[in-house]
């Protein structure tokens, strides 16, 4: 059988798992809204989130994008750059913000990261705004997700691009638009699984592939390397942009609205506590794994960039390692598996806000839950086409994500991590944090014209400005008892039985 034809095979049995678990899920779901649609029955375990938290966190991106081009540039320092995902973006992110985000969004039932701005800092302005920055700055997020697939599709299988965008499309729209939240958590978990047996396997065969001819003696290679051309130690330069990657991809999560939507369907405490460990096992292999083999790319490359960029380093180097054909297609699977768990989650949570929070709340306020739910599947469509127009721009996917990461970010993570645990954040000091963390990293970026290679310093800046904006503001606003410095007991001890109440809301 040729390789094609395996890895065709392999391909056409994955896309069957998807779709029967997206036919089943939408006949457990048939008839259900909003709620069932965006947070199912907030019933999930430890192991169904945690396993989704790392496959909408690692993708394509990070396995083509990130982890080649972070090889290329820092060598066997881009190891560090998995370990931070492991320990800052899911075990420290998971023990930090899980438990809390679970808690809240349960008694007030909360179903977007929106609507958690408009309850806590009783601002529909506020709703409104981040609604509009989450529908427009995921696309590139999305889009770099098509670009890191169809570079290795178009190395492996001589697939067209376009093929290969349209078989990544249809997989996650038959998931999202059939089932919404469960069959994504479904998908997910098995392509989880997929992903930590795939990374372990491909470790293995890059480790033994003659170019780098064994743990001890591709390290001691990749180290004289290093030291003949400036890379041991790092540069002054380097070790900044060493160290925003690291940041940024890390802390990064800690204020994208897909990953914090996670929380949301956890069960209870129990399920956090073993998600915890869970999610910061899978990330230390598949993140580690990942950065680990990109850190080998000098090995099989020399100084020469291979043809296409750093986009195409990680899949000439899958191309020449001589792995077994059924290992490819199984490498591929897991490529598409990561791509399809981090399209549905981005896609899900773009379109849930937009139609939830902003058509409905402000357009077609009679809208009812149900119709808002089909709304919602259409608007999934749309998302996907746009994704594909911006995934055929020339830029490279390291740039895309670094864009989306830090305009998303570096506007919501202080204004949402601080209000966990911090009363005295006010709402005149979260729209100066989120307005500022914003500015800092769009205008920068476009000015550009969307071009600079330091999306993720910019990144970084806009998380750090954004902290300080809020708890200066708050503490100055407070102070000078300015508008929208107000205490907001209610948010910390309420229900949302009790906020209908208050606030006359018909439950439709």
């Amino acid at each position: 059988m040729s390789k094609e034809m395996t890895i065709w095979i392999v391909i056409g049995v994955y896309i069957f798992m998807m779709l029967i678990i997206g036919i089943t899920s939408s006949k457990s779901s048939k008839g259900g809204g909003m709620a069932d649609f965006t947070v199912g029955k907030r019933n999930a375990g430890a192991w169904i989130s945690a396993l989704s938290y790392g496959t909408a966190y690692f993708s394509a991106v990070m396995f083509i994008g990130y982890s080649g081009s972070s090889g290329w540039s820092f060598g066997l320092w881009s190891g560090l750059v998995g370990v931070g995902n492991a320990i800052i973006g899911s075990l420290l992110a998971w023990l930090i913000l899980a438990n809390r985000t679970r808690e809240v969004t349960r008694r007030l039932k909360i179903k977007s990261m929106p609507q958690f701005f408009q309850m806590r800092y009783e601002s529909q302005g506020m709703k409104i705004f981040s609604c509009i920055i989450i529908f427009i700055f995921m696309l590139p997020y999305s889009a770099s997700v098509y670009k890191g697939l169809t570079s290795v599709c178009s190395v492996l299988l001589n697939v067209d691009e376009t093929i290969c965008m349209i078989i990544i499309a249809l997989a996650s729209a038959v998931v999202l638009v059939l089932g919404g939240y469960m069959a994504t958590l479904k998908a997910d978990f098995v392509q989880g699984i997929v992903m930590m047996f795939g990374v372990a396997a491909l470790i293995v065969v890059v480790i033994i592939s003659p170019t780098v001819g064994g743990l001890s003696q591709g390290v001691s290679r990749m180290t004289e390397y290093m030291s003949d051309n400036e890379m041991l130690p790092l540069s002054q330069s380097g070790a900044i942009a060493l160290v925003s990657t690291i940041l940024m991809t890390s802390f990064g999560t800690w204020g994208l609205p897909q990953m914090i939507h996670k929380y949301y369907g956890i069960k209870d405490k129990k399920e956090v506590t073993r998600g915890i460990v869970i999610s910061t096992f899978f990330g230390l292999l598949v993140a580690g794994g990942g950065y680990f083999i990109g850190s080998f790319s000098h090995l099989f490359f020399g100084n020469e960039m291979p043809q296409g960029g750093k986009d195409f380093i990680i899949p000439n180097m899958l191309n020449m390692a001589g792995i077994p054909d059924l290992l490819i297609a199984i490498v591929l699977v897991l490529l598409i598996s990561a791509s399809v768990s981090t399209l549905s989650s981005i896609t899900l949570t773009s379109c849930s806000t937009l139609s939830m929070d902003l058509i409905k709340d402000k357009f077609i306020p009679g809208l009812s839950d149900s119709k808002s739910a089909k709304l919602t599947r259409i608007l999934c469509l749309v998302f996907v086409v746009c994704s594909y127009v911006v995934a055929n721009s020339d830029t490279p996917i390291l740039e895309l994500m670094s864009y989306s990461w830090g305009i998303i970010s570096g506007s919501f993570l202080a204004p949402y991590a601080v209000a966990l645990y911090w009363k005295g954040i006010n709402k005149f000091g979260a729209w100066c944090g989120m307005i500022g963390g914003f500015l800092t990293s769009f205008v920068p970026v476009a000015i550009s014209g969307f071009k600079t290679p330091d999306g993720p310093l910019y990144a970084c800046l806009a998380m750090i400005v954004s902290l300080l904006l809020c708890f200066v503001m708050s503490i100055l606003a407070k102070k000078l008892n300015l508008k929208g410095s107000e205490y907001n007991e209610f948010f910390y001890t309420g229900t949302a039985e009790e906020y209908r109440r208050i606030h006359n809301i018909v439950k439709n």
